[in-house]
């Protein structure tokens, strides 16, 4: 492979990916706007380097620090060490930044309260010092009540309240067992449903609404440390798929004392779809709240077919069904839905024509061809949610439920993708386009100031070709070294998407991803990233093309984008092609090179799931069914029973602190690899999740892909397998 000397900023670029947690310190994020709009809260490090996150308030104009961990006044006393519950809590959120990596405020946004090392902390928003409240235990996801005179936390398992002034602590739910918790959210809703709460409270702040976890029925893992074999295991409550899931319900627990529990409907009954496998039991709890009506809940199916939306009473914990949603593959979660309105009409997702994933607002749909993504909230009247008429790009639209004369308007405009948090008149508009990231609070739709973002440039900008491929318009991204000229000769090509189920890497926005890509591209590949079937944006069918077969139509569109821009650019060469990935692209990466040797030379899959049997329950179901029932869709779906078939270079990456994506995908896919008779390179990261945030295991792991991929593709220049 001909490539020139590296220049200095590309010889820098993997230190700062990883010292930067991938261009990640420095960003501002988890804004709260007060609902007179003066006031907004969040979270940001000081600098682009900085691993400490920071609680600040914006107004006026002005940024001002409220929280700094650093500060002699949160010395008050030895810090704690983080309780595990939180541990947890942070890995599901995929959280490497330290510090204040969450908070919660009143209604008012006049106090803030937050853990920090389970030490609980009380921070006014007027310039008052923080204050230290004494709690039993070590304190997990702190919030105040709306007026701010309570304060709820979970300790041990139990959910407790003290007064704001510290004083009255006492429990209000305590486990009635070492597998039972309460309000704390279980995996598989951490994880892969998007639940991260457990408990919500009433407006008028006199109870609460709590979710009971009982894992005892859930099999175990143990997570140990191979490089430190003196710590004992970590035991997690995982449910694999086919295995039994978490117990959870749901109580209206009395500040005064009492509870009730709600009396959840065991199962769907009405007009729920068949299957080869149907299972209508209501096992998941997967979106709560209590406002002005009442609690509201959302359950859905083991199956995930079926989903209803309940008013709770919370006098009797009877339920009354407001909405029902079917689907024969499955119902697609909309984060923020359901959302009710003042008047009591629910915003739901809906089929609003042809093929659009839309809203209902009301008894309103959006318009046909606009993809909903996330429904943001609503204040002076309007509905605000995030949607694509282009799938390169996510815009802010807002609804006038009060006057739906006005109709739908977008409220975004520079193309990028763009996000939002609303209070009153006021609107923090989260915009990321090819030129930046910025920060803009606006008043009554005009900009009045910034909020600033302190991240770090890559180093290597990149400037991808943005291409639409294939019969299906695949939407692509090329990136070409910034070197390279027709007279150097081809290029190998290294694939490098996610393509995945939940997740777009071709996005008109800068960010990691795509300064990743640009600096492999810079070591001597063209790199083309594609998101094609299975990938949000583009339509409901797109998105569940992938039911009962998760690689065929995704290594189809790899494939089809790979060979219809080779077409037109000589450049690229096709007899040296590999792919990277990690998670779901390091699982098709693997796959790649298993079923298309001819077309893929070499591969680096890193975390992949190559037994689905082994991932959870309400994520793997989705896809694949029940293991029990059509243990051949599984078998399909995995990867161990083809490895006598692997004939190209192969290495396999995994964290072997992983409980996301188990080191045991790894151990079990080389171990049919080494009986098959097949080489293949394994590389073990100790200590590491999911995530890989280690600074120098983080920087090494890109220069360790990068000379794999060279000495791979060096090889053999022919199209044809071994």
């Amino acid at each position: 492979m001909t490539h020139p000397t590296a220049s200095p900023a590309t010889d820098r670029f993997p230190l700062r990916f990883a010292r930067t947690h991938r261009f990640s310190l420095g960003v501002p994020r988890l804004f709260t706007v007060s609902p007179d709009g003066e006031r907004v809260l969040f979270v940001r490090g000081t600098s682009g380097t900085d691993p400490v996150s920071r609680l600040w308030l914006y107004a006026d104009g002005t940024e001002r620090l409220l929280a700094d961990p650093l500060a002699p006044a949160f010395a008050d006393g030895s810090p704690e060490r983080v309780p595990p519950e939180e541990l947890a809590r942070r890995e599901r959120a995929r959280v490497t930044s330290s510090g204040v990596v969450s908070y919660a405020a009143d209604a008012a946004v006049r106090l803030a309260v937050l853990a920090l090392g389970g030490v609980l902390w009380a921070v006014p928003t007027d310039g008052s010092a923080p204050r230290r409240i004494a709690t039993a235990g070590p304190a997990v996801d702190p919030r105040p009540s709306p007026d701010g005179s309570l304060i709820a936390y979970v300790s041990g398992g139990a959910l407790r309240v003290v007064r704001a002034d510290g004083s009255g602590d006492r429990v209000l739910a305590r486990p009635e067992g070492a597998d039972v918790t309460y309000g704390l959210s279980d995996y598989v809703s951490q994880e892969s449903i998007g639940r991260a709460r457990g408990f919500w409270w009433s407006p008028r702040g006199d109870a609460l609404l709590v979710a009971r976890v009982d894992t005892s029925g859930v099999r175990r893992r143990y997570l140990a440390d191979p490089a430190d074999p003196e710590r004992p295991p970590r035991v997690i409550p995982y449910p694999a798929a086919g295995t039994p899931n978490a117990e959870v319900s749901l109580h209206v627990v009395r500040v005064s004392g009492g509870r009730t529990e709600v009396r959840l409907p065991a199962a769907a009954d009405v007009d729920h779809p068949g299957g080869e496998w149907t299972d209508p039991a209501f096992e998941y709890v997967v979106a709560a709240d209590w406002d002005a009506h009442g609690p509201l809940v959302t359950v859905q199916t083991r199956d995930q077919r079926s989903v209803h939306v309940l008013a709770v009473d919370e006098a009797s914990g009877a339920v009354r069904t407001l909405h029902r949603e079917h689907d024969p593959a499955w119902v697609a979660l909309r984060p923020g839905t359901p959302l009710r309105l003042p008047s009591g009409a629910l915003v739901v997702p809906a089929r609003p024509g042809g093929d659009s994933q839309g809203l209902d607002l009301g008894g309103v749909t959006t318009p046909p061809g606009l993809e909903v993504r996330e429904v943001l909230g609503a204040a002076d009247g309007r509905v605000f949610f995030t949607a694509s008429d282009e799938p390169t790009e996510i815009h802010v639209w807002s609804y006038h439920a009060a006057d739906p004369g006005d109709g739908f308007v977008r409220v975004s405009d520079a193309p990028g993708v763009h996000a939002a948090a609303l209070g009153g008149p006021a609107l923090v508009l989260d915009s990321r386009t090819p030129g930046g990231h910025r920060v803009t609070v606006l008043r009554d739709g005009a900009p009045v100031g910034t909020v600033a973002v302190l991240a770090e440039e890559p180093l290597v900008p990149a400037a991808p070709l943005a291409l639409s491929l294939g019969r299906r318009a695949l939407r692509s991204h090329l990136h070409l070294p910034s070197w390279h000229r027709p007279q150097d000769g081809p290029l190998p090509v290294l694939l490098s998407p996610y393509a995945g189920h939940g997740l777009q890497l071709v996005l008109k926005a800068r960010g990691w991803p795509g300064a990743v890509a640009q600096w492999f591209a810079e070591q001597g590949f063209a790199v083309l990233v594609t998101d094609g079937r299975g990938t949000p944006g583009r339509g409901d069918a797109w998105e569940k093309s992938v039911h009962g077969d998760r690689l065929t139509a995704v290594l189809e569109d790899q494939i089809d984008a790979l060979h219809t821009v080779a077409a037109d650019r000589p450049e690229l060469d096709l007899g040296r092609v590999a792919m990277r990935g990690w998670s779901f692209s390091g699982y098709l990466a693997a796959a790649a090179v298993l079923r298309h040797p001819e077309v893929f030379h070499a591969a680096v899959a890193g975390a992949a799931p190559a037994d689905r049997r082994l991932y959870d329950t309400h994520w793997e179901e989705r896809f694949l069914g029940h293991p029990d029932v059509s243990p051949e869709v599984y078998d399909r779906n995995s990867l161990l029973d083809e490895a006598a078939a692997l004939t190209r270079p192969l290495m396999l990456v995994h964290g072997l602190a992983d409980d996301n994506v188990a080191a045991a995908h790894m151990l079990r896919f080389s171990a049919a690899l080494l009986a098959a008779g097949r080489p293949h390179t394994v590389l073990p990261l100790p200590g590491a999740g999911h995530l890989v945030s280690r600074e120098r295991t983080a920087s090494g792991l890109l220069l360790l892909e990068r000379d794999f991929l060279r000495e791979s593709l060096g090889r053999r220049s022919e199209s044809e397998p071994e």
